[in-house]
């Protein structure tokens, strides 16, 4: 009697793409992440007296965000701005919960005195774009949309009318995204700040050109593929907000911008661009440029030094409206 030909077995150790220091996918599917992250519980923090709570948006994806409560926020009659916090990690790294990220977040809340809201969105590969992108526009309209009212501090400290976003790398293209939706959809925050934004693009601009960066030039553009395999490639307008076929940047939901780009970073020219096109674009806001010499790609979560200091002051003071515009910074 014949029997069926068995299977072929599977080579997980096989790996078929991999991102140095990331992330690596072998031929079974399966993901290994290569970021030590460490993640840490919601708590009182000793260094800044900023209280923390995570709470469930979404039980059947099991999206969430993580509040952080100011000292100020029982110290003042006012309400709080609220700033809605997207994480960076190319979209497959990190999470609210990281401590690398919680460091960054605790004396910002304190700070400015801002309740912040951290999106706990789904990673890819696993949850391939557009699935962050769908998470953050849920989490976002809880907040706008008065859903997040429920919640005791954000009822109690939270000015709705005073809706901040920011994001870091992957997360700012997130936060850029969610601010041209809320913009077609006839809606606007008041603020939008961009660390290190995650754009690209088919053609080699600047500093992408030269030799030096071939490698991680290659590793960007595979990124994207990698995480969003459903893109029309590398000008799809959710990774180049300045193609051909971007819709216009004058239809940004929000009132003030705040670009924040570093020399030494690979993604620097992008969002120099980002901001002139801004500029150019007929859209009513005010801009923001701000770029941090001798530094490189998320500095400010390796280094506490001067420059991060220095990004962080810039931050608080667009959010409290002391910013002074420099157009002639780029």
């Amino acid at each position: 009697m014949n029997s069926a030909a068995a299977p072929p077995a599977i080579d997980d150790g096989e790996i078929i793409f991999e991102i140095p220091h990331s992330f690596r996918i072998y031929r079974s599917g399966r993901v290994e992440r290569l970021f030590e992250d460490v993640l840490v519980a919601p708590s009182l923090d000793p260094a800044t007296l900023v209280q923390s709570k995570d709470v469930l948006i979404n039980p059947s994806t099991g999206l969430s965000v993580r509040l952080y409560l100011p000292p100020a926020a029982t110290s003042t009659d006012s309400k709080l701005p609220i700033l809605v916090s997207i994480h960076g990690g190319g979209f497959c790294l990190l999470r609210s919960s990281s401590a690398i990220y919680q460091s960054f977040i605790n004396p910002l809340t304190a700070m400015a005195r801002v309740l912040t809201v951290s999106i706990d969105y789904r990673l890819a590969p696993e949850h391939p774009l557009p699935a962050a992108y769908d998470d953050s526009w849920e989490a976002l309209s809880w907040v706008v949309g008065r859903g997040g009212a429920d919640d005791p501090w954000l009822s109690k400290f939270g000015d709705f009318d005073t809706v901040f976003l920011s994001g870091e790398s992957a997360g700012a293209n997130i936060a850029h995204y969610l601010a041209m939706r809320l913009g077609r959809e006839g809606l606007r925050v008041e603020g939008l700040m961009m660390l290190h934004p995650f754009f690209w693009g088919e053609h080699r601009i600047g500093n992408e050109g030269e030799e030096a960066k071939e490698r991680k030039v290659q590793e960007a553009a595979a990124l994207w593929k990698t995480v969003c395999p459903a893109t029309s490639g590398l000008d799809d307008p959710l990774i180049n907000p300045v193609a051909d076929e971007a819709p216009s940047l004058a239809d940004l939901g929000c009132r003030r911008v705040l670009v924040c780009v570093a020399e030494l970073d690979l993604l620097r020219d992008r969002g120099r661009i980002y901001y002139e096109k801004l500029r150019e674009s007929g859209w009513g806001g005010v801009a923001e440029f701000l770029e941090s010499e001798g530094v490189d790609h998320g500095f400010f979560f390796r280094d506490g030094g001067v420059k991060t200091e220095e990004l962080r002051e810039r931050m608080i003071n667009f959010i409290n409206n002391l910013s002074i515009p420099i157009s002639d910074e780029v």
